[in-house]
Parts: C-alpha cells; sequence; structure tokens
C-alpha cells in the first residue's frame, strides 16, 4: 500500500499517459523547480501512487494511475549540454536536480477534468492543484483526496 501519494504533470505531447503505458517505466526527467524536486528527493518512495495529470491539454485532467518505481536519482539530463535540461552548474559528484521513475498502472476508464475537479473544491479542502498561483508539477495529494478524486472516475 502507498504511503504517499502525488500529482504530477505533463504535458501530453510531450509524454502522455500513453506514452507510459507504451514504456511501462519512464524516468521523470526535466524538473527544475526546487520544491518539485525536493519532493521527489526527499518525499517519494517505491510504491507511491501518482495521479498522471495531462497538463497544457484540452481539456486538462487526470488521465491515469502510476507508481513511483525505485528511489530517486541523479537526473543525467543535467549533465548533457544537448539537452534542453542542461545545468552548468550541477555536477556528477554535486548533482542538482533529483528524478524518479514512474512505473505505468491504469488509464482511469475516463479523464477527470479540471473543471470537474473545481466543482468539488470544497470537499477536496486545500487541494495543491487548485491553489491559486500554483504551477508545481509534482504536488502530494492527501490520501483522502486520492481516494476522493479515484471515486469520481
Amino acid at each position: 500500500m502507498a504511503k504517499h501519494y502525488w500529482l504530477m504533470k505533463s504535458e501530453p505531447e510531450e509524454f502522455s499517459i500513453d506514452d507510459l503505458q507504451r514504456v511501462g517505466s519512464e524516468p521523470w526527467s526535466g524538473v527544475r523547480n526546487y520544491q518539485a524536486r525536493n519532493f521527489m528527493r526527499d518525499e517519494m518512495k517505491p510504491g507511491d501512487g501518482v495521479l498522471f495529470y495531462h497538463s497544457n491539454a484540452t481539456p486538462p485532467g487526470i488521465a491515469g494511475i502510476a507508481r513511483v518505481d525505485g528511489e530517486p536519482y541523479a537526473d543525467p539530463t543535467q549533465f548533457d549540454p544537448e539537452s534542453d535540461y542542461f545545468d552548468p552548474k550541477s555536477s556528477p559528484e554535486n548533482p542538482r536536480w533529483q528524478l524518479v521513475n514512474l512505473r505505468f498502472e491504469r488509464k482511469l476508464k475516463r479523464l477527470i477534468t479540471l473543471d470537474e475537479i473545481k466543482q468539488h473544491a470544497e470537499a477536496l479542502g486545500d487541494f495543491a492543484l487548485l491553489r491559486r498561483g500554483n504551477r508545481l508539477s509534482v504536488m502530494p495529494v492527501e490520501k483522502a483526496q486520492w481516494n476522493y478524486l479515484l471515486n469520481l472516475e
């Protein structure tokens, strides 16, 4: 049973729930926000549940479920000068950016849209996705919020 739950955003044209289903497990690379990195580095554990959220989509929403697949490790894209996520201030001896692998669990029967989630804001309480100005791509989800959202499916 998962100890922690998360919502992780991806633009479907970059990497979708269908892509994760096809590959099975994938490194969640390219995160360059310190708070999101800290969640992955310090709090995520193997087996944690992940709501896979399609952002910048029409419509945006929760498309599937994944699991954290292994311990966090250094994001190799930070060392690659050819990568969009290269960080010249990072080194293999002192990496700045961490990632986790995500393992596909299942697609939802239907997309739970952001508009629908907003309709349940009161029941969800302080849900990070609905906080004004929150642009994080990785955010914690309380177990009660996880269960509530999956019951909307």
